[in-house]
């Protein structure tokens, strides 16, 4: 984890790109950014002076977007604020995380047709190399990839479950509850903690992760920002 850093919940990605994450990204003095193809996250300490959004700069690259997670710092002069994204972290450790006989795990043969469910359904962020980050399990219905979950970002102890989408056709079967059970299984197999981030205004995906298990840990502040034009 960078010097001087947060708790690793509280400012996540700098501690998995200083972490378990640390081949997926790059960083400069205490900025931190994922390759541009595997995610748009990027991280600064909790209280950043000019030199640290100078280095995110550095490696964002002019009129590039990123996703700036953590306690939600305000820019300098001559950054672009896009929009805030309001959303809550939640922990697993009271989810009962079982295998499902019905999911498969999803490879490189996998790629295309995660890309386009991720397309139809809109999870969050999806880049070309994203589903290198951790497992990722699908169901399919003859044939068809209809729902999907997966590990995004990982920290010492804890392993963020992501990309939770169900195709319209297949919603109202409980296949993305089932799926995340069997994400979480796979995590606490390793002796980790499920984690996930959602929507703060995301009302049905939130009583669902509640009837789940999943207890609020805290407010979480996601921004997208881009850097000065030169």
């Amino acid at each position: 984890m960078i010097d001087g850093m947060d708790d690793p919940l509280v400012n996540p990605v700098p501690a998995a790109l200083t972490g378990p994450l640390r081949a997926f990204g790059d960083r400069r003095g205490r900025a931190v950014r994922f390759d541009p193809d595997v995610s748009p996250f990027a991280g600064l300490p909790a209280n950043p002076d000019g030199q640290d959004w100078a280095d995110l700069a550095a490696l964002a690259g002019p009129g590039e977007t990123l996703v700036l997670t953590g306690p939600g710092a305000v820019p300098p002069e001559g950054w672009e604020s896009v929009r805030p994204l309001e959303c809550v972290q939640m922990d697993g450790a009271g989810v009962e995380a079982v295998p499902d006989p019905d999911a498969v795990e999803l490879g490189v043969g996998d790629r295309a047709e995660m890309a386009d469910l991720v397309e139809r359904t809109r999870p969050g962020p999806w880049g070309p190399r994203t589903a290198e980050l951790g497992s990722y399990l699908g169901i399919r219905h003859d044939g068809a990839l209809v729902a999907m979950a997966g590990e995004r970002l990982r920290l010492p102890g804890r392993t963020e479950i992501s990309a939770v989408c169900t195709d319209p056709s297949a919603r109202g079967q409980g296949l993305a509850e089932r799926l995340v059970r069997a994400v979480a299984a796979g995590i606490v197999a390793r002796g980790e903690r499920p984690m996930l981030h959602a929507a703060a205004t995301n009302e049905p995906a939130l009583r669902v992760y509640r009837r789940m298990g999943f207890v609020l840990t805290r407010p979480m502040r996601f921004d997208l920002l881009r850097p000065p034009a030169g």
